[in-house]
């Protein structure tokens, strides 16, 4: 099992610690480095800055919103971050939620799965530098000419800039039966939050459903859990520096009825705290909703470990068949949560080739 760093966004994580962070990853020989967006600091400009301060490491976007730019522009920011990574970059979106989608984008949050599809379809199309047309229900390229507005003038392009990759791997992050479903079908990875190891087959079913619909098997996945991580003298310690971002994502990160991630803790049999932590939060009480998450509902989603657990715990992730243990660094000293890691993992095991999985066809 390989080790990456998910580095988020601001102001979880400032520039300087996403800087300096990612050299120790890189130093250490961990596999890989992920940037988010959320509705303040961009992937693709600190992603591009990494490049120019780390070797070998492989960067990804975890995740570029799908609401934010039109396939087209996504794939040439791919093509740009890998040519300025020397082919280190692996592109991972998601569609985020309606409250991001029409909140923040103006863009309607709808039939998700076919918006999905037909995006990633592009996406490659550009990569592979073919001439890109596309008739499909969400995107048509190029833009017909009777379209409202339309000069009648648009043509088919081909991308300029040439990837160093002959295919950048595309991951999803999605955590809802039908979306992990289609990850298993198209994605060359998969980046799940709340991903629990003594219950994997909640979400692995149906990525084990939807590769074998597509003839694919998960040896062509990369499964690649994003776990908050801390390590502290005590697990109680330890859990209180992965409280905030469990509640972040419980309580932010959709509306009262609708939040995926609330929903998945409840089919864990767990949903009274993560509503009792989202309405405290949506209350403006962060720090209540923070304390409503009960002990088994954080040991679920994240590792929260004294320096004697913490391979033990490290391990569960392994059982399931993890490719990629992605840890969120916390508390107070996140470069020594990420030493311990790689020695929990293993330095031979830690690091990866820059290519994670045979990709979809």
């Amino acid at each position: 099992m390989r080790l990456g760093l998910f580095l988020a966004y601001w102001p979880w994580f400032t520039p300087q610690e996403q800087v300096d962070l990612a050299v120790l990853g890189d130093e250490l020989g961990l596999d890989s480095i992920w940037i988010s967006e959320a509705w303040g600091q961009d992937a693709v400009s600190v992603l591009g800055l990494l490049a120019g301060k780390t070797e070998r490491i492989a960067l990804g976007s975890g995740l570029m919103q799908i609401p934010a730019r039109q396939p087209t522009a996504t794939a040439m920011a791919a093509a740009s971050l890998d040519v300025l990574s020397n082919g280190r970059f692996r592109l991972g979106l998601g569609l985020s939620g309606p409250q991001v989608s029409e909140g923040w984008y103006g863009t309607p949050f709808k039939r998700p799965l076919g918006r999905t599809r037909e995006y990633v379809e592009i996406v490659r199309k550009v990569l592979a530098r073919r001439t890109v047309t596309y008739e499909g229900s969400e995107w048509t390229l190029p833009l017909p000419p009777d379209a409202p507005g339309a000069t009648g003038l648009g043509r088919p392009l081909k991308l300029l800039a040439k990837p160093v990759q002959q295919r950048i791997p595309v991951y999803l992050g999605a955590i809802g039966p039908k979306a992990v479903e289609q990850t298993g079908a198209i994605a060359d990875g998969w980046l799940p939050f709340l991903l629990h190891p003594d219950q994997p087959d909640v979400l692995l079913d149906p990525l084990r459903r939807g590769a074998q619909g597509a003839g694919r098997t998960l040896a062509e996945i990369d499964v690649a859990p994003v776990v908050p991580t801390a390590v502290a003298d005590t697990v109680a310690e330890a859990r209180d520096h992965v409280r905030p971002w469990l509640a972040f994502y419980l309580g932010a990160m959709g509306a009262k009825d609708k939040n995926f991630y609330v929903e998945l803790a409840d089919s864990y049999g767990h949903g009274d705290a993560a509503r009792l932590c989202q309405e405290r939060f949506l209350d403006g009480d962060r720090v209540g909703a923070a304390q409503a998450l009960d002990d088994e509902l954080i040991d679920i989603a994240t590792i929260a470990a004294t320096p004697q657990t913490l391979a033990g715990r490290i391990e569960r992730y392994r059982a399931i068949g993890a490719d990629t243990l992605v840890i969120v660094p916390g508390g107070p000293d996140k470069a020594a949560t990420i030493r311990a890691a790689a020695n929990a993992v293993g330095a031979g095991d830690a690091a990866g080739a820059a290519t994670p999985a045979t990709p979809a066809q």
